[in-house]
């Protein structure tokens, strides 16, 4: 039988005015990470935040937030890199996951990198216009190479999130290259409400990615879904997991 593994990413990048529950602060998403760790989530991903829910990419802000989950909940870590909301280079984006690897507490099992670009501004049906027109998630196969090989020295396992079947391919040339160690961990984006770069969640937007999974290697995968419901489409996977 197939393990079932639940990741909750807790709050992404997401507003309070449509969830007034989004954790912000390192007490907040320790206060969540026990709340989903009870629920049976084996891993969460988390986005540092500033007091009015802004980016944070601060050293610091990664390490209080990875000591509130320590605290409250023994699950997996799996942090952000920062998207497109930091700048600068790859070895800016990496830096707080490379200072905190050193110490045992800190260090997060895990580390989501994309495999890929790919435009995510948000369509708004309503009012037929994008909330946004430049937000474009640019991950070159540079960049990608050395997040692998870093991650491998500083003991993280990559999180391989797969927007499109492009994303899948480029993981899989990174897995050709020796750059990530087995079993390979990938996680699929579907996006629904608006997000447009990524497959839909339904079943056949998530058999276009496993149709392009190696077959010649044991893996892990997991999906999620932005901006939508995730759960009609997990509970076909599980029932199928379990035929």
């Amino acid at each position: 039988m197939d393990k079932l593994i639940i990741e909750v990413r807790v709050n992404e990048y997401a507003p309070r005015d449509r969830n007034r529950m989004i954790p912000f602060s390192a007490e907040e998403l320790g206060r969540d990470a026990q709340a989903v760790h009870n629920a049976g989530a084996s891993i969460i991903h988390f986005h540092p935040r500033q007091p009015d829910g802004a980016p944070a990419h601060d050293i610091a802000d990664y390490a209080a937030a990875i000591r509130a989950i320590r605290q409250h909940a023994g699950v997996l870590i799996n942090p952000t890199l920062g998207q497109i909301t930091v700048g600068g280079s790859a070895r800016d984006r990496l830096r707080p996951i490379e200072a905190l690897a050193g110490n045992g507490a800190l260090r997060p099992e895990l580390c989501g990198i994309d495999p890929g670009s790919t435009n995510i501004d948000v369509y708004d049906h309503a009012t037929h216009r994008f909330r946004s027109g430049d937000r474009v998630y640019a991950n070159s196969h540079e960049t990608l190479q050395y997040f692998c090989s870093s991650l491998r020295e500083l003991g993280i396992k990559p999180a391989l999130a797969c927007w499109s079947v492009p994303f899948v391919r480029s993981a899989c040339a990174l897995i050709d290259m020796g750059l990530i160690d087995d079993p390979p961990y990938f996680f699929f984006v579907c996006g629904e409400g608006g997000t447009l770069g990524a497959h839909p969640a339904t079943p056949e937007g998530l058999r276009a990615f496993t149709d392009h999974l190696p077959r010649d290697r044991k893996l892990v995968w997991s999906v999620g879904c932005k901006g939508g419901n995730l759960f009609p489409l997990a509970m076909a996977e599980i029932g199928r997991a379990h035929v």
